[in-house]
């Protein structure tokens, strides 16, 4: 038969494919093949450095591991009964812890607004701001809150003060950081109708993003309320105030009855504010 011959149909078990098709679906299985095998090298990958820091750390160190066990039991022996005699002289200092979380996670979120929009790509003036911001964002994040702490103490004094700025300004590192990735993620259509209408740079801001990221920056306000609370908890130990003093004052006495009694109460705190958190974020749904 004299013609030539066109796409010829493949049937490969099922519906005739061209030959077109067959390249195509050969293209795709490749590629998925080949992503298969680079998430299996990125996993043996991972899973290598997670066993080599383990064993760097002594984590199969089944020896010291062995006495564990024992070294706890004689610890838990001297805990219990928890000693609650002094329970009225922690009220204040639990005020004080509770007063920390409160102001620092607050002063965090004044500070971090317009330092995540400034270390947002969408609504950074430029790209030198950009970038000083996130370094202010990742230099304050690389800080531990103790370490924050004791110069806060050296600078301000001992008490609650020091424990508010610490807490405050850690917090900004990790607040600013979410702030500014939902400010990136936002939907543009609204920037761009706002643009259009001729609006400038604080009025976007102000009715095209901020609307948005509303709910995002009270959820991620009231999380790290509740981890403020928690990191407050220890500001004692380097002369902040709070019931992390008490815990240390008995740490220090080996008066290990009243540290499970005091242990004890700051988790009753914990659970009392981590319900309080959840009960805000369905308040704000």
């Amino acid at each position: 038969m004299g013609g030539h011959m066109t796409d010829v149909p493949v049937r490969h078990g099922g519906p005739v494919l061209s030959a077109e098709q067959t390249a195509r679906y050969d293209a795709v299985i490749a590629e998925e093949y080949g992503r298969q095998r680079r998430m299996l090298w990125i996993t043996a990958a991972l899973a290598g450095l997670v066993m080599v820091s383990a064993g760097f750390t002594g984590l199969f160190d089944g020896e010291r591991l062995a006495g564990a066990p024992e070294a706890f039991a004689v610890l838990g022996s001297e805990m219990v009964p928890p000693d609650f005699t002094n329970v009225r002289d922690w009220i204040r200092p639990l005020i004080d812890t509770l007063a920390m979380s409160i102001a620092g996670t607050a002063l965090a979120v004044i500070i971090s607004v317009p330092l995540g929009f400034l270390a947002a790509r969408n609504t950074t003036p430029n790209f030198v701001v950009y970038q000083a911001a996130r370094l202010v964002l990742n230099v304050l994040r690389s800080i531990p809150e103790l370490i924050m702490g004791i110069l806060f103490v050296a600078a301000v004094g001992f008490g609650p003060l020091p424990g508010v700025l610490a807490l405050g300004f850690h917090s900004v590192g990790m607040v600013g950081k979410f702030f500014a990735e939902s400010i990136e993620h936002v939907d543009e259509r609204p920037i761009e109708a706002a643009e259009a209408a001729g609006a400038h740079s604080f009025q976007i801001i102000q009715h095209a993003v901020f609307p948005q990221v509303l709910s995002q920056f009270a959820d991620t306000t009231i999380y790290r309320w509740e981890y403020n609370f928690r990191a407050s908890t220890v500001m004692g130990m380097v002369g902040a105030g709070g019931i992390g003093f008490e815990l240390m004052s008995s740490l220090r006495l080996m008066d290990y009855a009243e540290v499970s009694a005091i242990l004890i109460t700051i988790l009753v705190m914990v659970s009392l504010v981590d319900a309080i958190g959840s009960f805000l974020r369905r308040l704000l749904k």
